[in-house]
Parts: structure tokens; C-alpha cells; sequence
């Protein structure tokens, strides 16, 4: 999880000045999370910032999380 996090801030999928964000996402995919929501648009749901974090996680081996607001997450599994 550690290494995903420093390829994370390194690779500038996330912003160094920002490394609980690196972490969250870390976590998330190094336990297999399937979805990450959060409302975070400015370091996490940035289309550009999602394809490199993506990015990131595949060369680290990992497949990353379907990153998602809450309010997507909801509405996939209320059915509305």
C-alpha cells in the first residue's frame, strides 16, 4: 500500500501536498475495493486525475477502484 502511495504522489496522479488523498485511493485498491466514493473533485473525480490514477494503479499491478460521488454509488444500487 505504501509503495502505491508514493507511486501515486510521485507519478503526480495526486498532488504531493496531498498525500491522505493518495492513501485513500491506496487502500482502496490494494484491498480490492470495487468502487471509491467520494466528493473529492478537485484530487480524486478530475477526469484527467482519474485516468492517471488509473494509470497508476495498473503499472503497480493493482486494478484500481471505479471511482464515483456517493450520489452515483446510491443511485447504482437504489435502481433510480
Amino acid at each position: 500500500m505504501e509503495s502505491l502511495v508514493d507511486a501515486l504522489l510521485d507519478r503526480t496522479a495526486v498532488p504531493k501536498s496531498e498525500p491522505r488523498d493518495a492513501t485513500h485511493i491506496a487502500i482502496a485498491t490494494t484491498n480490492g475495493i470495487d468502487y471509491l466514493a467520494s466528493w473529492n473533485f478537485k484530487h480524486i473525480l478530475n477526469p484527467a486525475t482519474m485516468r492517471l490514477i488509473e494509470t497508476v494503479c495498473r503499472q503497480s499491478g493493482f486494478d484500481p477502484p471505479i471511482l464515483v460521488t456517493p450520489q452515483q454509488l446510491y443511485e447504482a444500487y437504489d435502481g433510480s
